[in-house]
């Protein structure tokens, strides 16, 4: 079992591991659980990492080192699954069920359940934000039109194509007739998606389109599927000479703290906030059912093919937040205080 967690740590690289020991009455056999976050360089991830140990430990587990331990049950998140493929037959044939969180572990059997929210939710709550905010539904009618581009997830991320095909679910029929006019005329997921969800590729994209297609024209709708390219994307608008008159619609993913601040200061208009709180509850009592050898709440049991089978899923639901609605949401919620929002 050593050699297994072993490698799970090699093949993964930057994942951080911690195990859970359970507290056990007299007579009862200690349980272990291995869980996996795929980088501590992330804010979603060590946020989403700290909920899951808080819960755990608050079910009376402890925290121990994974290595040294034989474990009953794994939670893995990867963003790109293709190198644990190998190590997770091992694991299945140890007999170790493996729960994958968040991002669904592809070309796989050994991933027993998923825990993760409506990914493609996420892609149809930013553009039925923008169709909003933006009039589509009336837009043709009244002879206006939008310029927008499109910076969607890494195409090594399965969660990425659910998210573009939701976007795309509501607004391509407003590609089609005109009402949005991207003018780089890269629309499909293989022309818009961002190698590791890059930044910096997102912003060199900004910087280009912005001089090469838009010195005559604003741009006024930039559909981002995360935070990170929003943050990107505001960099290359302020190079531009962008201002507060003419700035764009910006979407983003995530809720982070930064983003949350640009909404506040209106350099970003919204974000989808998915409480990373909730998502860390439903994979624990998929842990805890596991453990005691019952099935856990499902809500899905057909989009998730991962290449082998369908995996059984629980989908938490996405939420938009922008200017009106993050104190209610946000602050109101716990997620953040106005000490760290600077309010």
């Amino acid at each position: 079992m050593k050699k297994i967690l072993c490698l799970l740590a090699a093949a993964a690289f930057s994942f951080t591991l911690f195990s859970c020991n359970e507290k056990s009455g007299a007579g009862s056999a200690k349980k272990i659980v291995g869980v996996a976050m795929p980088t501590q360089s992330s804010e979603r991830w060590i946020n989403d990492g700290a909920n899951m140990k808080k819960q755990l430990e608050e079910k009376g587990y402890s925290i121990e080192n994974l290595i040294a331990q034989k474990v009953n049950c794994l939670v893995v998140a990867a963003i790109d699954s293709t190198a644990l493929v190998n190590v997770l037959a091992q694991a299945k044939q140890q007999g170790i069920p493996v729960i994958a969180y968040d991002r669904l572990l592809m070309d796989t059997d050994a991933v027993s359940y998923y825990a993760t929210f409506d990914n493609k939710g996420v892609g149809t709550a930013i553009a039925k934000y923008i169709e909003e905010k933006k009039g589509l539904k009336t837009a043709k009618s009244e002879g206006r039109s939008y310029t927008i581009e499109f910076f969607m997830g890494s195409p090594d991320d399965n969660n990425a194509l659910f998210l573009y095909n939701g976007v795309m679910e509501v607004l391509k029929q407003y590609l089609d007739n005109g009402v949005l006019k991207c003018k780089t005329g890269r629309t499909s997921f293989e022309k818009t998606c961002i190698l590791r969800w890059s930044q910096e590729t997102a912003q060199q994209w900004a910087e280009n389109y912005l001089s090469g297609f838009y010195g005559n024209e604003n741009l006024d709708i930039a559909c981002t599927a995360f935070d990170g390219f929003a943050y990107g994307v505001k960099a290359a608008l302020e190079g531009a000479g962008y201002t507060a008159a003419n700035w764009p619609l910006i979407s983003g993913q995530d809720a982070e703290l930064m983003a949350t601040k640009n909404i506040i200061s209106g350099t970003q208009t919204m974000s989808i906030y998915k409480d990373t709180r909730l998502l860390a509850s439903k994979c624990v009592t998929m842990v805890e059912a596991v453990l005691e050898g019952s099935k856990p709440e499902i809500n899905d049991t057909t989009q998730y093919n991962n290449g082998k089978l369908v995996v059984p899923s629980y989908l938490c639901t996405p939420v938009a937040v922008d200017k009106d609605n993050y104190q209610s949401v946000i602050v109101d919620g716990g997620y953040y205080t106005k000490e760290q929002l600077g309010l």
